[in-house]
């Protein structure tokens, strides 16, 4: 990212002003007093004011560009600082990761590297810096810059998913899901009698030499096609809840711990790497109005477009009562991640559930940490509990399965994939 521009217009510093001022006493009072040194002290002031006063005052051309690297191995992210000007110093005032504040006086043409380690997912303003020109000594400032703003989106950390259930319905011929139609790649379905159109490589000749009822008949081996399933992503982007209930609504994610969008981004990295493993189709879809959408593929670069936008979604706007219902194919498994703490994203995953899709609803509040919270908090808390709570009794006696991501979303993601009933998170506590 970069930014340029010229300085309107250029002010003396408050040095110029003191030494026009202490100049002139200086010299006076060593005149007065006989002092030849405080003369000589008072003069080379009053030159250098003279000069930074009828120093030119237009503006010089300042040029910030910020160049993004990233240092995966150490989880790290780096940007560097590029700033290009005919100053003969430069004033920078750079602001890391919202938090940290700092102010260097550097050379004209510099270079400065910013290191910031993340603490959360999704997007964040890595480096945000604003510059100014300083010439003549520091006697000329110039104008503050417009700052230069570097937004990163942060890949999500994946947990390996070894199995996922399945859609309720198989499209197409090919994938890695054994179909129910006659094909190719699965297993043994029948013997069948040729027929115009069959492959005579499919011949199965010691069946027809046994089988066969006249001559001349022959009889082929068919088998199951392969088909792939369908797979929608949905994540509800209406709260960002952090582990430490006391900073709740307080925006400081520096205290907040892990917080619910970074579970609901690595769950939905998680699914989407798990998913196209398999060879299936996966889309992703954000409830908030506007927000951010991937249609339906696989393949690698259409994982690599999906943890793009995974990474980059971020908390929606303060309106929380209104979600948008996004397409999803027929028969799909819906993935739906959300905190449940509104009827909004429950209410949307029930009505799938009456359409026929298979619903996975995804708890992603983390462990909570109810420390330092007044007692009108503490029960306001518990209320809020108790009316999840029922929302998430009400999803399972709708049949939708439930999975908190906290605690082991992996190992119920499987026990699903292994049991392949709508009923099989009743089991699982919670």
């Amino acid at each position: 990212m970069s930014a340029s521009g010229i300085a309107p217009r250029r002010r003396a510093s408050p040095a110029v002003l003191l030494a026009v001022i202490g100049a002139p006493a200086a010299m006076i009072t060593g005149i007065l007093f006989s002092r030849p040194d405080v003369v000589a002290v008072g003069l080379p002031l009053a030159l250098w004011a003279v000069l930074a006063t009828t120093s030119r005052t237009d503006g010089d051309d300042v040029t910030v560009q910020v160049r993004s690297t990233t240092v995966e191995d150490e989880g790290r992210l780096v940007d560097d600082i590029l700033i290009r000007s005919d100053a003969e110093m430069v004033e920078v005032a750079v602001i890391q990761a919202e938090r940290t504040r700092r102010r260097a006086f550097v050379p004209g043409t510099t270079r400065l590297r910013a290191v910031t380690r993340p603490q959360h997912s999704g997007p964040m303003t890595t480096v945000e810096a604003a510059v100014r020109t300083i010439d003549t000594d520091a006697a000329v400032l110039g104008a503050p810059q417009a700052p230069v703003i570097a937004i990163r989106a942060v890949r999500p950390v994946a947990r390996r998913l070894p199995r996922l259930p399945l859609a309720p319905r198989l499209t197409g011929l090919h994938g890695a899901h054994e179909g129910s139609r006659p094909g190719q790649g699965g297993d043994f379905r029948d013997i069948h009698p040729f027929a115009p159109g069959d492959e005579l490589r499919r011949v199965d000749w010691k069946a027809t030499a046994r089988a066969a009822r006249r001559p001349g008949e022959l009889l082929i081996r068919r088998t199951n096609n392969l088909s792939d399933a369908s797979a929608v992503i949905v994540m509800d982007t209406a709260d960002d809840l952090g582990e430490v209930v006391a900073t709740w609504g307080s925006g400081d994610l520096s205290r907040s711990g892990v917080t619910s969008l970074d579970h609901a981004r690595s769950a939905a990295r998680s699914l989407a790497e798990a998913t196209i493993g398999q060879g299936d189709r996966v889309a992703f879809h954000t409830l908030a109005h506007g927000g951010r959408s991937v249609r339906s593929g696989s393949g690698r670069r259409h994982l690599a477009r999906l943890v793009a936008e995974i990474s980059a979604s971020g908390r929606a706007g303060d309106d929380t009562r209104f979600r948008r219902t996004p397409p999803v194919p027929h028969g799909s498994i819906i993935y739906v991640l959300s905190t449940f703490f509104d009827g909004a994203a429950a209410e949307i995953a029930m009505r799938w559930r009456a359409s026929g899709h298979r619903v996975v609803a995804v708890d992603v509040l983390p462990a909570l940490d109810t420390v330092r919270l007044s007692t009108e908090r503490d029960l306001a808390l518990q209320v809020l509990q108790a009316e999840r709570h029922d929302m998430l009794h009400q999803l399972r006696e709708a049949g939708v399965d439930t999975v908190r991501w906290s605690d082991d979303g992996d190992a119920g993601l499987t026990a699903l994939a292994r049991t392949g009933g709508p009923q099989a998170a009743r089991g699982m506590r919670r």
